[in-house]
């Protein structure tokens, strides 16, 4: 199957229970807890969302893993990118989904890893509490994350770039001497009888942004917009409603029309950087009325987006027509493209009509 892009999407695995989260938010806390809580705070404000064909799954069923990669694989989606928690001494978070990936060699479907390195805190809730640190303890602990990940990198599913592995670091420049780290794990990567590692980093609304000076080979920027309390003029009963109660508030409203151009760089840069599309963001469910809204988002409006991003790799050799999808299950920020009770299988097919089936 010819494909115009290589669409790689984001995975969180948070849609199982772990101990931390039955300590910090309750017994059986997941992602969709939530989900299924969430309202609507303006007239023509889409929540809750509601999943569709997969239901309201559980990460520790191969069954839903299973369910997950045929209907990526349908779509033309070409692998999953997990986020991977290592926050430091050897400890892990939401591991248990993709070990169990790794050791059952099910689903048959590619995949690669992004380390997520931030602690975890309770700022979405509008408090300043952190409940786990990312730390970085030196030398001994990036040998120990890279043997852990080794097992990952050598299996035939891994995403590669000229048969290196991709591996995505979300915030390089919180790490400590990161220049020597990349440099120290692809050393690592040559004595394990790798060809290397292709390491891309995240940069956060900076178009100036330079992997190359921390040891990276490529670049993905972020651009979601701040929390600001921004509210156009069009939601205006909603801006009086808050001033009425006196709110101090910090909801922030986009019309996605609006927002998506901004979204994908505008500058043209001399070195690898692959382009990452949003199909929605509202984290209302998990922040409230702190929360940042893309509203009016459709299946037509993130195809166009679609569309513009993969125009932009198309002429790229094709390990390097890579083009980011964030995401493919986050279900509580807005961002997935898996079926919903709205929108069906809406933004699947956008992702089938540009990628495999594209107009000419």
């Amino acid at each position: 199957m010819e494909k115009t892009a290589r669409i790689i999407a984001f995975h969180l695995p948070q849609f199982h229970p772990t101990p931390e989260n039955d300590k910090w938010w309750g017994k059986g806390f997941t992602e969709w807890t939530n989900v299924v809580k969430a309202k609507p705070f303006f007239p023509g404000h889409y929540q809750p969302h509601l999943p569709a064909d997969l239901g309201f799954y559980d990460l520790r069923l191969p069954e839903a893993r299973h369910a997950q990669a045929e209907l990526a694989k349908q779509y033309g989606v070409e692998g999953f990118c997990y986020y991977h928690y290592w926050l430091g001494d050897g400890k892990r978070m939401l591991e248990r989904p993709v070990d169990e990936i790794l050791a059952t060699q099910e689903p048959d479907f590619p995949f690669c890893l992004c380390w997520a390195n931030h602690s975890w805190n309770t700022a979405w809730q509008g408090t300043d509490k952190t409940l786990v640190e990312q730390t970085y303890p030196g030398r001994a602990d990036h040998q120990a994350h890279f043997d852990y990940l080794l097992k990952a990198f050598k299996d035939s599913r891994y995403l590669t770039v000229d048969g290196k592995p991709i591996f995505v670091v979300y915030k390089p420049d919180d790490i400590p001497e990161v220049q020597n780290v990349m440099e120290f794990w692809r050393e690592c990567a040559i004595k394990s009888g790798l060809p290397g590692l292709y390491l891309i980093g995240v940069s956060h609304r900076d178009e100036s942004w330079d992997p190359r000076t921390r040891g990276l080979d490529a670049s993905i920027m972020q651009a979601l917009p701040n929390r600001d309390g921004r509210i156009p003029r069009r939601y205006l009963s909603t801006k009086l409603k808050l001033a009425l109660q006196g709110n101090k508030h910090e909801l922030t409203i986009w019309d996605y029309e609006e927002i998506a151009p901004i979204l994908l760089r505008s500058n043209t840069v001399d070195w690898p950087d692959y382009p990452i599309v949003l199909p929605n963001w509202d984290n209302t469910p998990r922040s409230g009325m702190r929360g940042i809204v893309f509203n009016g988002s459709t299946p037509e409006l993130f195809q166009k987006h679609l569309h513009e991003a993969v125009s932009r790799v198309s002429s790229r050799p094709k390990d390097e027509s890579i083009v980011f999808l964030k995401a493919w299950n986050e279900w509580a920020e807005g961002n997935y493209v898996e079926p919903d009770v709205k929108f069906g299988h809406g933004y699947l097919e956008a992702i089938r009509n540009e990628v495999i089936n594209p107009a000419e």
